[in-house]
């Protein structure tokens, strides 16, 4: 891994993987909709309205599989403060913020017919919540400064510190008493779900996968160029201020 920590070979890397996981995101796409809105059967209880969590579930993994990747950055550029960790982790997080909203918003809309309410104060709704609050804090911290530079090390401090609360989101409807079920994707003796559900969750779960790949590879190379943009503006600026404070030929001989 230490080979891809340097950022040019990185983003060569990036560059390459670019067509093929937006090849991989639009190929399982349709495919993953047809599996889950025409040969899926409505199950008995939920009826149709189960199709929703076709889309809530893998947007919840994604948001929270974000949060970690952005955490991951931040302690990388703390600890070895290497320039990488922080454009990852500035790249990735309003791809976070935008699935969790999808999560939130999607079991707003299953809740209604299933619970009865768009929302309601439980554990796993709140900690996802609180997720979201944190990916905006994030980038709110990191874009507080008009030298970007300045917002790095609070905005790495909220993402580090702000990681407690995946396991939160992961264990509260084992510690606490949630309208959620639990794990039924991951549990201990494997996916309980029937193929005919679990097949249009892993084709849809793979499109979104590769499209956050392919979006987090484009994000990464725009945060890169934003760097080397700002180095080549301030090597021109210090180029241009010696000229500009050296005195004239008439002030010289003058004095």
């Amino acid at each position: 891994m230490h080979r891809f920590a340097n950022p040019g070979r990185f983003m060569r890397v990036a560059r390459r993987v670019r067509p093929w996981t937006l090849g991989a995101a639009l190929l399982l796409l349709p495919v993953g909709l047809y599996q889950a809105l025409i040969a899926s059967p409505p199950d008995y209880q939920q009826h149709d309205t189960v199709r929703i969590l076709y889309i809530h579930v893998p947007a919840a993994i994604l948001a929270q599989g974000a949060y970690v990747l952005m955490a991951l950055g931040s302690a990388a550029f703390l600890i070895w403060k290497h320039p990488l960790g922080d454009l990852s982790a500035r790249a990735v997080a309003p791809i976070g913020a935008v699935f969790c909203l999808i999560c939130l918003v999607t079991g707003a809309v299953w809740g209604k017919p299933t619970w009865g309410t768009y929302w309601v104060w439980d554990a796993r709704l709140t900690s996802m919540l609180i997720l979201l609050f944190l990916f905006i804090g994030y980038m709110a911290l990191a874009n507080a400064f008009d030298d970007p530079a300045r917002g790095d090390k609070p905005a790495a401090i909220l993402a580090i510190v702000g990681i407690v609360n995946i396991p939160v989101i992961k264990f509260s409807v084992y510690f606490f008493n949630t309208l959620h079920q639990q794990s039924t994707l991951f549990s201990a003796g494997g996916p309980a779900m029937p193929p005919e559900m679990l097949t249009p969750l892993a084709l849809l779960g793979g499109s979104f996968a590769a499209f956050f790949l392919w979006l987090f590879a484009v994000r990464l190379a725009g945060e890169f160029a934003k760097v080397r943009l700002r180095a080549i503006r301030g090597g021109l600026i210090r180029r241009e201020r010696p000229a500009e404070s050296r005195p004239s030929a008439s002030a010289r001989g003058t004095r």
